[in-house]
């Protein structure tokens, strides 16, 4: 009877999380409150300039996030991603952080810390999230600024990241891998490993933008790293490298894995998250952007876009022979960073195929000496 009845424990180890995945229920949802940025980054696929009065005439009102947030909560959630665009440019962010609490929510909040201030400050350290996730784009000045392209954004990134770190609040970091700043990879990867010495992840995917701009999207191309570059940064970090060649014959969910049916989603896209954009619109990923899979909760309920919307667009299905005799039977499908939402932002098709995504899988394979996807 010596042993205490409470115990520390993480919280993605509680088996609560699992129970809730193997029965398909809600668990989170991410939430855009802008699309708006006070920085420029060369490689983003969200951002609009912080003073455009377009897009913030659009943004859902706190009143309107509390509603959406309550009816989450009714049907499951447990835990909100607040993200931008940069979330600290509303002006009414205390308020809508504060209506997202008070539905019993955990939150997160994705930022780029330029805009902290001891207000900030105070106010997570009275009502503290779960996280803060900074992005880091550079460990230098120059090469920082030459992927946000702000003069000053540097001084103002480091600047917030220590009034967080002395304020107590929990961060954690991930960086970006571009053409800009991939010359100084080793310096951001010890730049972020010093601050958070159990935890880093970097993404060197970069998916075009939602509003489809092609000259934004001629940039993130250029920013991109060829697939041997990307092998080789995943090879470097041994811990990705275990992960992805531990779970090469995961990566596809398993519950969807009915892959002679031509459905356009075998991933976990609707199935226990949503993102809700800043303008009210539904989309079962981030990424989802397809005029056929989006729902708008101004003209709808949150409740029939989970519960109606989410099954039919899942439904979907592809009749193109290209891409149910050759991505779906592929045998290192499961390498690959092909999925309907990505396919559909490249090509402008759900089916489409991506040349990129494929050389990437191959280097992969190549990488971890062939593997092929186990039946």
């Amino acid at each position: 009877m010596n042993e205490p009845y409470v115990s520390s424990r993480l919280l993605p180890e509680f088996p609560l999380w699992d129970k809730m995945r193997r029965h398909g229920r809600l668990v989170s949802f991410d939430l855009e409150v802008t699309a708006r940025c006070n920085l420029d980054c060369r490689h983003c696929y969200i951002n609009l300039p912080a003073g455009d009065r377009e897009a913030k005439r659009r943004e859902l009102t706190a009143m309107e996030i509390a509603g959406l947030a309550g009816d989450a909560a009714s049907l499951g959630a447990l835990w909100c991603l607040v993200s931008g665009g940069e979330p600290l440019l509303r002006e009414d962010f205390f308020d809508i952080y504060l209506a997202l609490k008070k539905k019993g929510l955990l939150l997160s909040v994705f930022t780029n810390a330029t805009l902290i201030r001891d207000e900030h400050i105070r106010f997570f350290k009275k009502y503290p999230p779960r996280e803060i996730e900074i992005t880091v784009y550079g460990a230098t000045a120059s090469t920082y600024e030459a992927v946000t392209r702000k003069p000053g954004s540097f001084r103002a990134f480091l600047n917030g990241l220590d009034m967080l770190g002395k304020g107590g609040i929990k961060t954690r970091l991930k960086a970006m891998a571009l053409r800009s700043n991939i010359a100084e990879w080793p310096r951001i990867a010890s730049f972020c490993r010093e601050r958070n010495k159990d935890y880093f992840r970097f993404d060197p995917f970069l998916h075009l933008r939602y509003d489809r701009d092609p000259r934004r999207n001629a940039e993130i191309r250029g920013e991109r790293l060829s697939p041997a570059e990307i092998v080789e940064l995943e090879r470097a970090d041994s811990e990705r490298f275990a992960a992805l060649e531990k779970n090469c014959d995961r990566l596809i969910d398993e519950g969807f894995e009915h892959l002679d049916c031509g459905h356009l989603f075998h991933c976990s896209a609707g199935a226990r998250n949503f993102t809700i954009g800043d303008n009210g619109v539904f989309r079962l990923c981030s990424a989802l952007c397809h005029p056929d899979c989006v729902y708008d909760l101004r003209k709808g309920s949150l409740s029939e876009a989970w519960e109606k919307f989410v099954p039919a667009v899942r439904g979907m299905k592809s009749d193109r022979k290209e891409f149910r005799e050759n991505c779906l039977k592929c045998p290192i499908i499961n390498l690959c960073t092909w999925c309907a939402a990505h396919a559909h932002l490249e090509t402008g098709e759900l089916d489409g195929s991506v040349d990129y995504f494929c050389q990437v899988a191959h280097e992969r394979a190549n990488a971890l000496g062939g593997l092929t996807r186990k039946k």
